[in-house]
């Protein structure tokens, strides 16, 4: 089974930007459709965003217009640009497939927004 393995979170200000990264350890191909998910304390999973392997993409409308969705399917990687971040962006951050793979699941990278 691919694993994912993501990266580029931190602590960043209201307002500010952060650019997260995927990497697959196997091919993104048998993957037709890839996605951002993120996790907050006390809360559930949600999808944050999705793109198919043509480049469509789609979004949760809390994010719609300052999260951008992109993959490199030569790469194996996947990439999610967010911009305007707000307090209650923060949460750590998963790739997965859509629908998600159980086993593909990875450790998650951290985002905090915070002045």
């Amino acid at each position: 089974q691919v694993q994912l393995v993501e990266s580029g979170g931190g602590l960043v200000q209201p307002g500010g930007s952060l650019r997260l990264s995927c990497a697959a350890s196997g091919s993104f191909s048998s993957m037709y459709v890839i996605g951002w998910y993120r996790q907050a304390p006390g809360k559930q999973r949600e999808l944050v965003a999705t793109v198919t392997h043509g480049g469509s993409t789609n979004y949760a409308d809390s994010v719609k217009g300052r999260f951008t969705i992109s993959r490199d399917n030569a790469k194996n990687a996947m990439y999610l640009q967010m911009n305007s971040l707000k307090p209650e962006d923060t949460a750590v951050y998963y790739c997965n497939a859509h629908p998600s793979l159980p086993g593909s699941w990875g450790q998650g990278t951290q985002v905090t927004v915070s002045s």
